[in-house]
Parts: structure tokens; sequence; C-alpha cells
């Protein structure tokens, strides 16, 4: 069983959001929020409280216990682009894109305790 939540439209661009996917992607929940706080990037906030929303939805709406869940999906995509210009030398203008994310979270269930042996030795070899 999974859940999942997701946050649209978030004021950040989606490659600043990917640097901080990266670091809790797979990892246990429990892991995973110790680490977003102790993360100094705008947008580990966002995430945590992301991640907070999916655990809440899979002990809320399909009974799932929080002591076995994992991250198994966690990705940033673009979102609509605000276009503003800034006036630059000899009365010209420039472009600026103020970029969105769509950020989701997915969250599982361990089956049972074989599968977390071997999700622990796939970080490990991965290392």
């Amino acid at each position: 069983m999974q859940s999942k939540a997701i946050a649209k439209t978030v004021r950040i661009a989606p490659r600043k959001v990917r640097l901080i996917l990266d670091l809790v992607r797979g990892k246990e929940v429990g892991e995973a929020i110790s680490i977003l706080k102790l993360t100094n990037k705008r947008s580990s906030p966002v995430v945590e409280k992301l991640v907070k929303s999916a655990v809440a939805n899979a002990e809320h709406n399909y009974d799932m216990d929080i002591d076995n869940l994992y991250i198994s999906e966690i990705f940033a995509d673009e979102g609509p682009t605000m276009k503003r210009f800034r006036p630059r030398a000899q009365g010209r203008a420039t472009k600026i894109n103020k970029r969105t994310s769509h950020i989701t979270v997915v969250v599982k269930e361990y089956a049972n305790e074989a599968e977390v042996e071997t999700e622990e030795n796939k970080e490990t070899e991965n290392a």
C-alpha cells in the first residue's frame, strides 16, 4: 500500500528542490525528517512538511504503521513560470523567469522484516 502528498506551485525552482529530494529518497520517514530539519536550504521546510503530510495521509486513510514507512518516490516537476522584466542599460529590458515546482512524495510500508533488510543492504552497497 502507498500514500502520497503533492505540493503544487511552490515558489522555489525545481532544480534547487531536487538537491534536497536526493538527500531523503529511499530513507525511512523518521530519518528523512531529521535530515530535513538539519539541512540549511530554503526548500527543506517545505519538503519536511510534505513528508509529514504523506505520513499523516498513510496513517489516517490507509491505517499504515508509521514506524514501517519509507519514502519510495519523491520528485519535483516544473510548475508554471512567472515571467517578469527588469530594466537594463540603454532602455533595454531583460526577461526574468520565476520558476515554480510541483513536489510529490510517495511513502510505502515495508511488507515484512526481509524487505527492510534488503533495503538496508542496497543502501550500504550504493554508499
